[in-house]
């Protein structure tokens, strides 16, 4: 067990690393009283949680960032910035925004109490501080927010999992389409494919995921798997990039946060395998997988950046050495091949 009036040693350093949380809680009490400190450093500290204090919003915000504590005691009212302004600094920043604060109070009016939650307060005490009603209020906090730090990192590790195997994932606000999380991969084939990076998934992703999750009971059916959205995919050439709804990953206020699973398929060896199957040059096996993916020679022709009586010369030498004159028949035998080679092969 840990206690202190500042960091202990080495804290400022490392960072929250030095705190050893393996057999209690920390605590951040800010208060501009010390006698309020006294009282409610030595209940904790008897009941063995790491204490750390500050006197002012600013050394608040700094202990804050480099001690990660498990929860906040802090009081309403300081001068210079007050308890307001030091809840609303820490919910903005995305290292500080997880921890949960208790305001501490001598103000009993109802805007003041409604102000102290609108500032990101999860409950209040009312002062003369009673250091076990304060402690009784930090359990319930404390082993929802426990809960919160272990769901996330069961979904970071499943994350990183998916990663590993090749598929990326994002996790993005179905209301406004923000990306609210995203794997380095993920992040390198949203701008192959869309483009410069930004904060806000692709519109088309946007549209796709509002359509399946925001519609009447979406959330249910996917949470009892009884059906999955059809999968949104997005073609560059022989790539293909596939976006999949893999599960919730917040509450279901405004459709919630979702992760998305996306992986990107290359049919490049499925072109290889048809030049080498059928004696065919590279372009000559690329027209004949587009034929199998049902474009005309003038689509065929813009993929290519050649013109449609180009496409149709190539077309022509491919029937001739499949010995088929149709590319009905031509598209049939590919396929055939494909399937025995390539069994993933989304046709």
């Amino acid at each position: 067990m840990t206690t202190a009036s500042s960091y202990p040693p080495g804290l400022a350093a490392s960072g929250a690393a030095a705190l050893d949380r393996s057999d209690s809680d920390v605590v951040l009490i800010v208060d501009d009283v010390p006698d309020n400190l006294a009282v409610l450093h030595d209940a904790l500290d008897e009941s063995g949680y790491t204490v750390l204090v500050a006197m002012h919003g600013e050394a608040a915000l700094q202990r804050a960032a480099q001690a990660l504590p498990d929860i906040v005691l802090l009081d309403a009212m300081m001068p210079g910035m007050d308890g307001f302004e030091v809840a609303r600094r820490l919910k903005a920043s995305p290292a500080t925004a997880h921890i949960p604060i208790i305001f501490m109070t001598g103000l009993t009016e109802t805007e003041h109490l409604v102000a102290a939650l609108e500032a990101g307060g999860v409950d209040y005490v009312t002062k003369p501080i009673k250091p076990r009603e304060v402690m009784a209020r930090m359990g319930v906090h404390l082993g929802a927010a426990r809960k919160a730090r272990q769901d996330a990192s069961q979904a970071r590790e499943a994350r990183n999992a998916l990663d590993a195997f090749g598929y990326a994932s994002i996790t993005v606000r179905a209301v406004d389409g923000r990306i609210v999380w995203q794997t380095p991969l993920a992040r390198e084939l949203l701008q192959g494919y869309f483009g410069e990076a930004s904060p806000w998934a692709p519109e088309l992703v946007q549209a796709w995921l509002r359509r399946h999750v925001l519609a009447e009971n979406a959330a249910e059916l996917l949470a009892h798997a009884l059906a999955e959205p059809p999968r949104l995919a997005v073609e560059q050439g022989a790539r293909r990039l596939t976006f999949r709804l893999h599960q919730q990953a917040g509450d279901s206020e405004g459709g919630g946060d979702w992760l998305i699973v996306m992986r990107e398929v290359s049919d490049a060896k499925i072109i290889e395998s048809m030049s080498l199957s059928f004696k065919l040059t590279a372009r000559e096996a690329e027209v004949l997988y587009w034929v199998v993916k049902g474009k005309i020679n003038r689509d065929i022709g813009d993929i290519l950046g050649a013109s449609p009586a180009t496409v149709k010369k190539h077309l022509e030498r491919v029937f001739a050495k499949l010995g088929v004159e149709t590319r009905t028949a031509a598209a049939a035998m590919a396929m055939n091949r494909i399937r025995q080679l390539h069994p993933q092969f989304e046709g």
